[in-house]
């Protein structure tokens, strides 16, 4: 218990002085962080900005140089263009073509009205309708047996499988 006598004894006074002490140490170390976070926060906010102009002039240079090549573009197009316009041997050709086209389409109009091509047309029109019903009912007659078998082919007579899908098909009413 000597010990405790041995060492000093702080008065009230004392304990508020070092209170005091400690609370100035961490008023001044406060004081330095917040200038410091200041500090910092301009050289960010300046780098920030360095970054952005740079950046900023970078864009303009890009902006320029394809406004250039876009219009170096547009004249050498139209400098083909005027080539291709101004070549004689090239409009002639053209005519000659317009004509030959024109030609050809009098042509298939004159056949188009010819009875025998008529009577073809009324033919295949006829064979398409049937073909389009003969499809229909295989439709319906596939679906079923894929219902009754779960299969996607069948056996044909002569031995061979031939395979089907089935598609749905949506029709909008009216």
């Amino acid at each position: 218990m000597s010990d405790q006598n041995s060492a000093p004894t702080q008065t009230s006074d004392d304990l508020v002085a070092a209170a005091l002490g400690e609370n100035n140490e961490v008023s001044e170390n406060i004081a330095l962080t917040e200038a410091f976070d200041i500090t910092k926060e301009t050289a960010d906010s300046n780098q920030i900005a360095e970054t952005l102009a740079a950046l900023q002039s970078v864009i303009e240079r890009n902006a320029n140089e394809l406004k250039n090549v876009e219009h170096e573009l547009k004249e050498k197009r139209q400098m083909l263009k005027n080539i291709f316009e101004n070549d004689s041997q090239l409009a002639e050709s053209e005519q000659v073509a317009q004509e030959a086209s024109k030609k050809a389409k009098e042509r298939k109009a004159e056949i188009q009205n010819n009875s025998q091509a008529v009577s073809l047309k009324l033919q295949i029109a006829e064979i398409n309708q049937g073909k389009k019903e003969i499809e229909e009912a295989l439709s319906n007659h596939l679906v079923n047996y894929h219902q009754l078998t779960g299969s996607t082919s069948f056996d044909t007579s002569d031995g061979d499988q031939w395979d089907f899908s089935i598609r749905a098909k949506v029709k909008i009413s009216k």
